[in-house]
């Protein structure tokens, strides 16, 4: 699994850091998301992917690694 943000997209809801806080977090002056692992161990690619489900502006992305 590989992840990318897009910074630009982010509106700071959060619910990525509240699903997958190994993964994710938040600048502390705006919200906007920060990715801490972009290649996480497969026990967190569910959370990941529920992250990338509910981001209301979809400014995480999901691909799987061949």
């Amino acid at each position: 699994m590989k992840i990318t943000v897009d910074q630009e997209k982010c509106c700071g809801a959060g619910q990525c850091v509240l699903i997958a806080p190994e993964v994710f977090d938040q600048r502390d002056e705006d919200g906007i998301v920060v990715l801490l692992d972009a290649a996480p161990p497969a026990a967190l690619h569910g959370d990941v992917r529920e992250s990338a489900e509910v981001c209301p502006t979809a400014a995480i992305e999901v691909a799987q690694e061949e």
